[in-house]
C-alpha cells in the first residue's frame, strides 16, 4: 500500500527498494513551486509510514536531483526542497543502483566513474600480476574487474555521445591488449575478435536487443512488457510483417525521449534483420544470432 495520502499522489510515484525509497514526479518548469510543496508533503506521508514501521527517514542521507534537458533545468529557480525539519539542496547527480544519474541524463558523471576505476584501480592492479596468469585466467578476472562495469545497466548508454563511447572502448581495449599482450600500437580489432568480445557500442545494442526480446516473449518486467506492441497486434488487418516480430514505435519529437527503451529498443529491434525476429527463435538461437550479426 502506497504510504502518501491521496492528495499528494498526482504526478508522484513511489519506487520503494529493501534499503532506500525513490519518490519521483513529473512537472513543468512553472510548476515546480507547486510540485516542491506536494513532494514535501509526500515525503512527511513516507516518514511518518516508515515510523510506524518503526524506521525513521534520515533528511541527511536524502538527495534531490531535477531532471530534464539543459534548457529546462536551468530555467529552475529552486535550489533547496524542504525535507521534513530540514533543507535538502538539490543536486546535479546522484547514484541510484550503482548508476551515477546526472541531471541531464547525459550519463557523462557515470562514464567517468567507470573509466577512472577501470584505469586508476583495476587495471593497474591487474598489470602486476598478468604476467604470472595464463591468457585464460587473465581474460577471466579481467571480464569480473572490468568487463562486468562495462555491462551493468549498459542499455543506459543508448544514444550518448561519440566521444563517451570512445572512453568506454578504450577501457576494453586496456583491458584486451593487458590479456593478449598486445602493444599500444598494434590494432585492437583483431585482438577483439580473438577474444570473442564485442566492443562497447556493439554490447549496447545486444543488451537492449536482448530486453526487448524477453519483453516481447513475456519473460521481462511488466513494464518492459507494456512498451512492447507487435504490429500484429496493433492492426486489424493481416500485414506482411505479421510473420515477424516488428514492433510499433512511439512518435517522438524530443531527444531524451528518443533514447527510452519504448523508442531506442524496438528501432534497434526493428533493425534487425528478420531471421533473427523469427517468433520460434528460443533464446539461445537468438543470442547466437544476434552476436553473429554484430561481429559482422
Amino acid at each position: 500500500m502506497c504510504p502518501c495520502s491521496p492528495r499528494t499522489l498526482c504526478h508522484v510515484k513511489l519506487i520503494r527498494y529493501y534499503h532506500h525509497h525513490q519518490v519521483c514526479l513529473s512537472s513543468t518548469v512553472n510548476d515546480v513551486p507547486t510540485s516542491v510543496d506536494r513532494l514535501a508533503r509526500c515525503i512527511a506521508d513516507l516518514a511518518a509510514w516508515l515510523s510506524a514501521s518503526q524506521l525513521s527517514l534520515n533528511p541527511t542521507k536524502t538527495q534531490v536531483l531535477w531532471l530534464g534537458s539543459k534548457y529546462q533545468v536551468d530555467r529552475i529557480t529552486v535550489r533547496h526542497v524542504p525535507v521534513l525539519s530540514s533543507s535538502v539542496q538539490v543536486v546535479d547527480s546522484a547514484c541510484d543502483l550503482g548508476v551515477v544519474i546526472d541531471s541531464h541524463l547525459t550519463m557523462v558523471d557515470h562514464v567517468t566513474v567507470v573509466c577512472c576505476a577501470a584505469y586508476f584501480h583495476h587495471l593497474l592492479q591487474l598489470r602486476l600480476i598478468t604476467r604470472a596468469l595464463s591468457v585464460d585466467a587473465a581474460k577471466t578476472l579481467v571480464q569480473s574487474f572490468i568487463t562486468c562495469h562495462l555491462d551493468y545497466c549498459n542499455a543506459l548508454f543508448r544514444g550518448i555521445t561519440d566521444s563517451l563511447f570512445r572512453r568506454l572502448q578504450s577501457v576494453q581495449n586496456a583491458a584486451a591488449r593487458l590479456v593478449t599482450g598486445t602493444r599500444r600500437r598494434d590494432h585492437i580489432t583483431p585482438m577483439l575478435r580473438q577474444l570473442h568480445w564485442l566492443p562497447v557500442r556493439q554490447r549496447v545494442e545486444f543488451k537492449l536487443a536482448l530486453l526487448v526480446y524477453k519483453a516481447l516473449h513475456d519473460a521481462s518486467a511488466a513494464y518492459l512488457v507494456d512498451d512492447c506492441q507487435l504490429v500484429s497486434h496493433a492492426s486489424r488487418r493481416r500485414l506482411r510483417s505479421a510473420d515477424i516480430d516488428t514492433c510499433c514505435v512511439p512518435r517522438t519529437n524530443k531527444q531524451l525521449r528518443d533514447r527510452s527503451f519504448a523508442a531506442a529498443g524496438l528501432r534497434l529491434w526493428n533493425s534487425l534483420p528478420a531471421r533473427i525476429r523469427q517468433p520460434d527463435n528460443d533464446i539461445g538461437e537468438f543470442r547466437w544470432q544476434l552476436q553473429s550479426f554484430l561481429f559482422n
